[in-house]
């Protein structure tokens, strides 16, 4: 049986951290950025985890993780 490939799509917008957790980048960073605060834009430079819920599904299409 050939190996698994993973979600290569998925794969460049999620990370598994040390901990087993997956972290995201905040979507609204890309355009639109003069009508937004810099607080705004600030706080959007973060990552974020995933909630239980999504995070079933993209450890699914991460396959490794």
């Amino acid at each position: 049986m050939p190996k698994m490939k993973s979600h290569r799509g998925a794969a460049k917008r999620f990370k598994v951290t040390a901990s087993g957790k997956i972290k995201r980048q905040q979507a609204g960073k890309s355009h639109l950025l003069a009508k937004k605060d810099r607080n705004r834009k600030r706080r959007l430079r973060k990552p974020v985890t995933l909630d239980k819920v999504e995070e079933k599904r993209v450890r699914k299409l991460l396959i490794r993780a």
